[in-house]
């Protein structure tokens, strides 16, 4: 697991955290079931306080992206991984139907846009 803290975004901490780790979670980088670093020791890893990562947990924990075992630890909860799709592809269609808005008030072409589009994930992979 890879969590990256950019001190500098003005997002708090746990957030960033909070963030990176769900999103691993949907992306299928952790898997159901699969254990996380314990809560010490990722505060530990990233240099930042147990409160911190203690927060980010149980974040993900009271929505349901990881359960807790006494004494075992943290691991990933099994989620219905169509239900978080669903969800991605409702912010996607949001997104674009500003996208649209944007494009038709500067008179661009559905090609520009495409090609915009293509740019952009192009970079992503």
């Amino acid at each position: 697991m890879n969590i990256f803290i950019d001190n500098k975004s003005g997002e708090p901490i746990y957030n960033q955290i909070y963030i990176q780790i769900k999103n691993q979670i949907i992306g299928g980088e952790l898997a159901a079931d699969e254990m996380l670093p314990s809560i010490r020791r990722l505060a530990k890893d990233l240099r930042i306080s147990f409160i911190t990562t203690k927060r980010a947990y149980d974040e993900l924990e009271r929505e349901g992206f990881i359960y807790t075992l006494p004494a075992k630890g943290c691991y990933v909860a099994p989620k219905n991984v169509e239900l978080l799709r669903e969800e991605n592809l409702k912010k996607i269609e949001d997104h674009m139907v500003q996208i649209a808005r944007l494009a038709v008030s500067c008179k661009l072409s559905r090609e520009d846009v495409i090609e915009m589009v293509t740019f952009i994930m192009e970079e992503q992979t």
